[in-house]
């Protein structure tokens, strides 16, 4: 069981019950920053931002509904290297996740990273945001929460989330340091903090937290969101399956489609340093487009649409977290994320594989297992 503390709230202000948190984690002596979702003042907007002066944490806002970026890839690239101190990360579950698979792609290292995380709400697409920020400015992650936790308030809120999200399952962080529990929890009193580590252990202690208990309503509270995310999800599945299940259907499904790869470079665990796409292979000469126009009387532009995604799909299937970054960067709104995850699902159950469960567990396909798919290859005891 993990150990469980208690961080008190004061004036019913979640925000900066958080920050003080943050800022005291950033004090001990041998953490040199922390990446933390802040709200920029110019816009509203929320980004990841690397703080060294805890004087700078006053914007700090990991629980606001935004979700432009997934940290992982930032993660990953402050990490490749020693920095010579350790960073304090404030991640979501499924950044939590990509980060395990980029480590194991070794694309990353964790021996100088503290993850920090909280039970995720979900978050809004970036449009969505806007919208729901316009009105309510700093004062609209304390709405979204208000929301969120509010029985009459929150079926009308989940409606409201991106796709990736009202069908994510993982919402509690399983691979933090520390757990910052907000589900089942009256966050106007206080928040717990679960040490999940000997180094969560470590930084609780050094900060002097009280020891206190999980409220017995909180598991059932976490359970009920999970059972009704597992709905949705299922659902989803169904759907994209009926509208994907051929190739005419999914020429339709990708017809919005204008190869500008956002979807490529959203993708947290898409890590190759040259795509295959971006290469003279796919750099067709001009007689090329007539000759196969001529042979079949007209061709779509641009080319090669389909056989991206489907690229994709048989590369990043394995390692799919569901964090929904490539829908949320793809301009004309296509459902990537829906086809990922369904596809992702399946591949993930065949390998009894879980993207980003155990940074000790291999990426199918880079080990070899002899009691596998043995009604594939024939062997038969």
């Amino acid at each position: 069981m993990p150990a469980t503390y208690i961080l008190s709230v004061e004036k019913k202000d979640v925000q900066l019950a958080l920050r003080n948190f943050f800022s005291s984690v950033l004090r001990l002596d041998d953490i040199g920053s922390i990446l933390v979702p802040m709200r920029l003042s110019a816009n509203n907007s929320v980004k990841p931002v690397l703080v060294s002066d805890p004087g700078h944490l006053e914007g700090a806002d990991p629980l606001a509904p935004a979700f432009p970026i997934n940290s992982a890839k930032i993660l990953s690239s402050l990490t490749r290297k020693s920095a010579g101190c350790k960073i304090a990360a404030v991640l979501r579950p499924c950044e939590i996740r990509a980060f395990v698979e980029l480590v194991k792609l070794r694309q990353a290292s964790p021996d100088e990273v503290i993850i920090i995380s909280a039970d995720c709400l979900g978050a809004y697409t970036n449009s969505d945001y806007k919208r729901f920020v316009s009105d309510k400015k700093e004062r609209s992650t304390p709405v979204f929460l208000e929301m969120m936790l509010s029985g009459e308030k929150k079926a009308d809120a989940e409606k409201g989330l991106s796709a990736a999200c009202r069908v994510c399952e993982q919402s509690i962080p399983e691979r933090a340091d520390i757990r910052i529990g907000i589900v089942g929890v009256n966050i106007n009193e206080q928040l717990l903090v679960h040490a999940l580590t000997p180094a969560g252990e470590e930084i609780c202690t050094s900060l002097g937290l009280t020891s206190g208990q999980e409220p017995r309503e909180r598991q059932e509270a976490i359970n009920s969101v999970i059972a009704q995310r597992k709905v949705f999800r299922d659902g989803m599945f169904d759907k994209t399956e009926k509208a994907t299940n051929s190739i005419g259907k999914l020429t339709e499904y990708f017809a919005d489609c204008v190869n500008c790869y956002n979807c490529r470079v959203a993708c947290p665990v898409c890590y190759c340093r040259e795509c295959v796409f971006s290469t003279d292979v796919f750099s067709h000469e001009p007689y090329q487009y007539l000759q196969w126009a001529e042979r079949k009387g007209a061709v779509k532009m641009p080319a090669d649409t389909l056989f991206y995604h489907l690229t994709r799909l048989a590369h990043m299937s394995t390692a799919c977290v569901g964090c929904g970054q490539c829908s949320n960067a793809c301009p004309n709104e296509i459902p990537v994320m829906e086809l990922f995850r369904t596809i992702a699902y399946k591949t993930q159950k065949a390998f009894m594989y879980e993207a980003g469960r155990s940074p000790d567990e291999p990426p199918p396909l880079s080990v070899f297992r002899e009691d596998e798919f043995a009604e594939v290859v024939g062997i038969r005891e």
